[in-house]
């Protein structure tokens, strides 16, 4: 958990403050400069809640959609694989980290053996 949270926050961070390499980076993907605050603290804000253990589940389900954000966004720049799929396994890993830390989850969701 603690890998996908300082992620999602070293990526909001640099959103927020407009880090040249993110704005470039950004730019390539048809994502405007003016855009990188507003969806930095979407993300900071995603994140936060998952990282609460009575919102984690409501910020998980936020993130996925953060995060299919992003696998549109590759896909519509034919930015390649890895990009598109960096960010489904990145929230599989989410996902994964919540369920092992949450009772509810694993009652909810059951594995079966």
């Amino acid at each position: 958990m603690a890998l996908v949270v300082l992620f999602l926050l070293f990526d909001s961070i640099t959103k927020i403050m407009k880090v040249s390499a993110v704005v470039e980076a950004s730019a390539q993907l048809g994502v405007n400069e003016s855009q990188l605050v507003g969806i930095g603290i979407v993300l900071l804000i995603c994140t936060v809640l998952y990282l609460i253990p009575q919102t984690a589940i409501l910020g998980a389900i936020l993130l996925t959609g953060y995060l299919g954000g992003a696998v549109a966004t590759n896909t519509l720049a034919a930015a390649g694989l890895f990009p598109m799929v960096f960010p489904v396994i990145f929230g599989g890993l989410a996902w994964l980290a919540l369920y092992l830390r949450n009772r509810q989850l694993r009652d909810l969701i059951p594995v079966q053996r």
